[in-house]
């Protein structure tokens, strides 16, 4: 942090306040509540106007995957942590290596659960962490922040800008200060109900945005068909009662026991077990 005065702020849409007549300190709990919920809309809304340059991004998502990239995450705050949770969602959702989708959080993951505000403001980024796991040309970097204007977050992509690799920036609102990135995916989702806290709108609005990204790549890549996850491995009971529903689903001819013998003779992968069941059908 500098001894001088911050950089003024207020015209960032995210910072600017709520335009509703009634503060929500004013509101009884129920009016609250029901407000702060209806509030919530704008966040889809956001999504789904940019939704033609978010579709953008998940091509390059899975150019980079094919080839051997990564999709890495980094962001401050939030941000970071929506980032870290979405790519620790990837593997036992699609079964994908931990390495694929890589989230990165300013001040390290003991941020995850004591805030490190300080962090954000290094003008150098994540250098340290790109040494770590070698950020390189196949890799995408996608930059969270929902004020647009997070130099820990800025900093970073411009670091991995110069190591060659694919960069884009999710925000909610668009700083003066924009790097240039291979794709911008800007969620428009103005002012907060609490002035400034973006883990009301713009956090939904980043969570919806990260759920669409990763699905709809790993969808691209192979790991969905008829809308059912089938790189799943039946390592509990409620998954291997999902992957018996799934088998009997798509080859409705099998009984429940069928089923189940020829997913534990596929090493409980359901994947293996829908091509052991094809191969024979051949």
């Amino acid at each position: 942090m500098t001894s001088g005065l911050p950089p003024d702020r207020g015209h960032i849409a995210t910072e600017r306040p709520h335009d509703h007549a009634t503060p929500i300190d004013r509101m009884d709990t129920n009016e609250m509540v029901a407000f702060l919920v209806e509030d919530q809309h704008r966040a889809v809304d956001s999504v789904r106007k940019a939704a033609s340059s978010l579709a953008g991004l998940v091509d390059l998502a899975v150019e980079s995957l094919k080839l051997g990239g990564r999709l890495i995450y980094i962001g401050a705050g939030t941000s970071g942590r929506l980032g870290v949770l979405d790519a620790s969602e990837c593997p036992p959702t699609f079964r994908s290596d931990p390495s694929q989708v890589v989230g990165i959080i300013a001040g390290g993951d003991s941020a995850l659960r004591r805030s490190s505000e300080g962090r954000e403001d290094e003008v150098a980024g994540p250098v340290e962490e790109f040494e770590a796991i070698s950020v390189a040309e196949r890799d995408l970097v996608v930059g969270l922040t929902a004020g647009g204007t997070t130099p820990w977050v800025l900093g970073g992509l411009a670091d991995a800008k110069r190591r060659g690799a694919r960069t884009a920036l999710i925000c909610c609102a668009l700083g003066e200060a924009r790097p240039a990135c291979d794709r911008l995916v800007h969620l428009a989702t103005g002012p907060e109900p609490l002035t400034g806290s973006t883990r009301l709108v713009a956090g939904t609005a980043t969570k919806i945005a990260l759920n669409t990204l990763t699905t709809a790549a790993f969808t691209r890549l192979g790991k969905v068909r008829d809308g059912r996850m089938i790189d799943l491995r039946a390592t509990n009971e409620k998954l291997r009662d999902r992957c018996l529903r799934i088998l009997l689903e798509f080859f409705p001819d099998l009984d429940r026991a069928e089923a189940d013998a020829t997913l534990r003779a596929s090493g409980d992968s359901l994947r293996e077990a829908i091509e052991a069941i094809e191969s024979r059908r051949s």
